[in-house]
């Protein structure tokens, strides 16, 4: 079978970003948003307000359907004028979709115990009791209906085009590159794939030029970063907040005692990993391992590139080994077009699902070049599919779980993979090299994601008294990656947190943690679903389908029996990296 390297929006809506039948979507969205303001004046019956929470969701999913589209038109071609310009009329549709959800949870805060509890009962709000009660209890945390609403329309102009600046700003970033004797134009993201090669002379070059380049830019990016960071704290302000880490805990639905407890427990664990680290160097060639050398593969010496229909192959077959269904959704969503895979200049950096709920379908984007990591990648984003596949059922409220769960799905798919590919391997470099891919991914959860959390934490509370220069941010960032790679690098990256998307993405602040969390907690269930006797599939299905229904802490003490404010569930999703390590050491000796 043939698996196409474009992916198909026309099914969504034909014409691209100038698509009439798109525009006219977008038109009655607003329209019904506009009716349901409307109707939701007063005081409302019992009856009109359960009307209300139905419809939200309704138009909510339509926001959705319209928010991935126009996710997968600016990243296919950050040239594209009118998708910029349609992006515009999205925010300002997602700004009165977050002002009608915040009028109905502050109606819902309002009501009385007795009234609430007659409410939730209703059979058109039985998937939602969860939400809806998460809901009252977030309303009542923030400013006044009107207050919010005000601050969700000033966000558009004073918060999220900081956010639409910086995309593309990278967007329209062209680096020079020298490569097969002549200067290339590269991409942010096509050269950050050269900083991936198994050639070091390659990615010595590429990492000095990344440096140079994202240098250059360092004081438009460094207004980006402070203004995001300045819009929110305002925000917190107002709000009474004073604890950085709030938002995104309560959006993640965990406790700071359960993230306290995973990096307690990763940095416990650090002094293990440097074993592996010192083996990479020598293996390479040098005395210690560079920022560029942690994630980077082993040169080989037949550095064979897998195509991308093997690749697709691959991971159909190795999904098929754990859980049928997922293999067969994977098949089709690769074979109708849901990935954008082709490497080519114009896309934007990284990779990432979107869902279109209204045709029960998402879609994956990517720059294949041919590498195991992208082979990792392309498994992991499908694990993103999956999840929303299995929720496709539920209430759109029960629908939006948090970003740390989300990476459980996801990171669980690369695993299978990854795991079947060292099991398979029967020549020894090639075995040290896919054990090496893995624990190095391990090392960038448990380090290069640290370092983000760190930074990202000492900058917001030095921001709350001032704005910090761009000598100020490289010297924030280099210290905080000297502490999470516990000062084992010959050289850092001082201009990380210019060349990090996730530093400025306005959805929402840390969008660092959730990415170990998920690691972690997929590892957990990995561990369980190889040592159960018979099936798992139907009961990890049944875990991705609360994933939006309760609490992190509530998800681990069901479906996996575990307390995750303790050290011990951690220490045992760590041992499997350890194991793994331990193998590569022995092998990498011999």
């Amino acid at each position: 079978m043939h698996y196409p390297e474009n992916w198909d929006l026309e099914t969504f809506f034909k014409g691209g970003s100038e698509s009439t039948e798109f525009q006219t979507f977008l038109n009655e969205t607003g329209k019904e948003q506009d009716q349901l303001e409307a109707d939701l004046k007063g005081t409302l019956t019992e009856d009109e307000l359960v009307n209300g929470l139905v419809r939200v969701q309704e138009i909510a999913v339509r926001a959705q359907h319209a928010g991935g589209f126009v996710s997968c038109l600016t990243a296919q071609n950050v040239k594209d004028k009118q998708a910029l310009l349609l992006q515009g009329q999205l925010l300002e549709l997602s700004a009165k979709q977050q002002n009608l959800v915040a009028s109905l949870d502050q109606m819902l805060a309002e009501l009385d115990e007795n009234a609430f509890a007659q409410l939730i009962a209703r059979l058109e709000l039985e998937d939602v009791t969860f939400n809806l009660n998460e809901k009252r209890q977030k309303a009542k945390d923030k400013l006044s209906p009107e207050e919010e609403k005000l601050a969700s329309g000033l966000a558009i102009d004073g918060y999220h085009a900081w956010g639409n600046f910086y995309n593309q700003a990278v967007g329209r970033m062209e680096i020079p590159f020298e490569e097969d004797g002549e200067t290339k134009l590269l991409s942010a993201g096509q050269l950050q794939n050269r900083m991936n090669s198994s050639d070091r002379s390659v990615r010595e070059k590429a990492f000095k030029v990344n440096e140079e380049a994202w240098q250059k830019e360092a004081d438009v990016f460094s207004q980006t970063l402070n203004h995001l960071a300045g819009f929110r704290l305002k925000l917190y302000e107002a709000r009474g907040w004073t604890n950085v880490l709030k938002e995104p805990l309560s959006y993640n639905r965990m406790q700071e005692q359960t993230l306290n407890a995973m990096w307690d427990t990763i940095t416990a664990n650090k002094p293990a990993l440097y074993k592996f680290m010192e083996k990479k160097a020598e293996l390479i060639g040098v005395d210690k391992l560079s920022f560029h050398d942690v994630t980077a593969p082993l040169p080989v010496e037949n550095d064979q590139k897998i195509s991308y229909q093997e690749a697709c192959e691959l991971i159909i077959k190795h999904f098929r080994t754990f859980s049928p269904e997922l293999a067969d959704f994977t098949e089709g969503a690769l074979r109708d077009g849901w990935i954008e895979a082709e490497d080519r200049p114009g896309k934007r950096p990284g990779g990432f699902c979107t869902g279109f709920p209204l045709k029960k379908q998402s879609r994956i984007f990517m720059t294949y070049d041919g590498s195991m990591a992208n082979v990792a990648t392309l498994a992991h984003e499908l694990g993103h599919a999956y999840h929303t596949y299995c929720l496709k059922e539920k209430q759109p409220f029960a629908r939006q779980y948090a970003m740390n769960v989300a990476e459980t799905a996801s990171t669980f798919a690369e695993t299978i993979v990854a795991d079947a590919l060292v099991e398979e391997a029967t020549d020894k470099e090639l075995k040290l090299s896919l054990l090496e891919n893995k624990i190095s991914r391990a090392l960038a959860f448990f380090m290069n994601i640290h370092a983000r959390f760190l930074f990202e934490t000492r900058f917001y509370e030095a921001r709350k008294t001032k704005s910090l220069s761009v000598n100020e941010l490289n010297a924030l960032m280099e210290e905080a990656q000297r502490e999470a790679y516990g000062e084992q690098l010959s050289a850092y990256s001082p201009t990380f947190w210019a060349s990090k998307l996730h530093f400025h993405i306005t959805g929402v602040p840390f969008y660092n943690f959730p990415y170990t969390f998920g690691y972690l907690f997929s590892l957990g269930i990995y561990k369980q679903a190889a040592e159960s006797e018979g099936s798992f599939e139907q009961a990890y299905i049944s875990l991705l389908e609360d994933t939006a229904s309760m609490t992190v802490e509530e998800l681990a003490q069901k479906h996996l029996q575990a307390d995750l404010t303790d050290s011990s569930f951690w220490q045992q999703a760590i041992d499997v990296v350890l194991k793994d390590v331990e193998e590569f050491v022995r092998l990498s000796e011999q």
